[in-house]
Formats: C-alpha cells, sequence, structure tokens
C-alpha cells in the first residue's frame, strides 16, 4: 500500500513517493519541478514510478495548477484526494475565524510538527516557521489548538517590492551582517532580520500566554537561509509538509 504525497507551492511542486502511508515510511523516490514544467511529469518522471494506491497532496498555487496536475495524474487509475483546513484533524484544532479559509500548506504543516513534538515526549507549546514564498509563523498551545499566525513575504518578495517602489534602487545579492555599510547587503540583512524578528515576537506572544519557551521548529525551501540568523533555539526539518501528509494519510488509509 504505497502513497504518492504532493505539495504544490507557490513556485514548485515537491512529490514523494513512500511505501506505505504511514509516519517515518520509506521513502522509494521523490523529486520536485518548478511549477512551468509540471505538464511533463505524466510522460517523463512519474511514467517510471509503480501505480501508488493512494495519493494525496495539498496545493496553494490554485485551481488551474490543480487542474494540470491533475491530467499529470491521469496515468494512473487513482483519484487524488487534496487537503483543506477543517475545524480539527489528526489531534490538532483550528482557531482560525473562519478555519476552511486557513492555508492548506500551513494546516499540514503544522499537522507534521505537531505529531513530531509528540514523538519527543511530554506535550509543550509550539511555534512553526515556513521559509518559502511567503513566510508564515504559527502558534500552537500543547493540547493541540492553533491559536494563530503571522504572514509575511519572504526574501524574494521583499526585494522585488523595495526594487519596484524605490527609484535607482536594483537588487543584488548581498551578505546578512550586524552593521551593513552597503546597499546590498543592508537589503539582504533587512529582510532576514524582519523574518527572524517576526519569529522572536511569536515566540514572546507563545511565552507570555503559555508561561513555558515553545518548542520552535522551521521548515520551507529557504529555511537553511534563515538558519544563522535566527535569535532562539529551533529544529530545522527538510520535508514538514510531507510529515503532516503522512499523519493524515495513516488516519485516512492506514492501519488503524
Amino acid at each position: 500500500m504505497t502513497l504518492l504525497a504532493l505539495d504544490i507551492g507557490n513556485t514548485r511542486l515537491k512529490w514523494a513517493h513512500y511505501a506505505s502511508p504511514l509516519p517515518g515510511a520509506e521513502l522509494l523516490a521523490h523529486g520536485a519541478e518548478f511549477l512551468e514544467n509540471i505538464d511533463k511529469l505524466g510522460d517523463d518522471v512519474w511514467a517510471t514510478l509503480p501505480q501508488p494506491t493512494h495519493i494525496l497532496g495539498c496545493v496553494v498555487a490554485g485551481d488551474a495548477v490543480k487542474r494540470r496536475v491533475e491530467e499529470q495524474l491521469e496515468l494512473w487509475d487513482v483519484t487524488p484526494q487534496w487537503v483543506v483546513a477543517s475545524d480539527a484533524e489528526a489531534g490538532l484544532s483550528n482557531g482560525y475565524d473562519h478555519p476552511s479559509r486557513l492555508g492548506a500548506d500551513r494546516w499540514v504543516a503544522m499537522i507534521g510538527a505537531y505529531h513530531r513534538m509528540l514523538a519527543q515526549g511530554a506535550p509543550r507549546p509550539m511555534v512553526v516557521v515556513m521559509v518559502g514564498t511567503a513566510v508564515t509563523v504559527e502558534a500552537i498551545l500543547p493540547d493541540g489548538r492553533f491559536l494563530g499566525g503571522f504572514i509575511l513575504p519572504g526574501h524574494g518578495i521583499m526585494l522585488r517590492a523595495l526594487e519596484s517602489g524605490t527609484a535607482g534602487l536594483h537588487v543584488p545579492t548581498g551578505d546578512v551582517c550586524p552593521f551593513p555599510t552597503n546597499t546590498s547587503d543592508a537589503l539582504t540583512s533587512g529582510g532576514t532580520y524582519a523574518i527572524a524578528g517576526a519569529v522572536e515576537c511569536m515566540v514572546q506572544h507563545v511565552r507570555q500566554r503559555c508561561g513555558e519557551e515553545p518548542l520552535c521548529i522551521m521548515t520551507g525551501g529557504a529555511g537553511w537561509k534563515m538558519a544563522p540568523s535566527m535569535t532562539r533555539p529551533f529544529e530545522l526539518v527538510d520535508n514538514l509538509i510531507f510529515d503532516g501528509l503522512l499523519v493524515i494519510a495513516q488516519r485516512r488509509f492506514g492501519p488503524r
């Protein structure tokens, strides 16, 4: 009973083929494609895979992209299931004003992070950070209640906004440093410390709410860039969304 897990973000589609729909399952194959290249998956890399038993994914790129992916999945006689945020799932309860409007990627990543925390020992509050095209910073109580979270632009959006809105400013790649002395370093440092500051702010909010230091978990394609600039201890997890999809898949498809 195999699982094809799909994470369709704003920039790339990431996929992973697992030997079973269970947390910690053996990874049989994986890959990633920029969205402009996904229309060849069914004739290319996916054509070499054996048919999965189940397909489970989350998508934030919109319905048009989802339809393009579903067309590529037609090479198999398997109907994909797409995760959407709900009132509660897999031990996590949704504190959003309108739960279904919470991004599926945020919901799935929080489920993965929450179960990762539970596997490490006694429940504790959490701050979950995803660093990608956009950045999200979520707060979760020890009992699995999602309190709410921040959304802010990722590095690329910040820099493009400055470039388009500031006359004569062109954005080369700079370094992160405490006291930038050129424009390139100033821009890169400003974006990086803006994200680090949002995380620090959420950690303080959660500490005040719970009276204890939260566990901080970071994920996302640009998470490694943030690592040297974080002001709090954190755990960097490569594929938190896939971890969450495996937890959800166990409850939907796996043995009970």
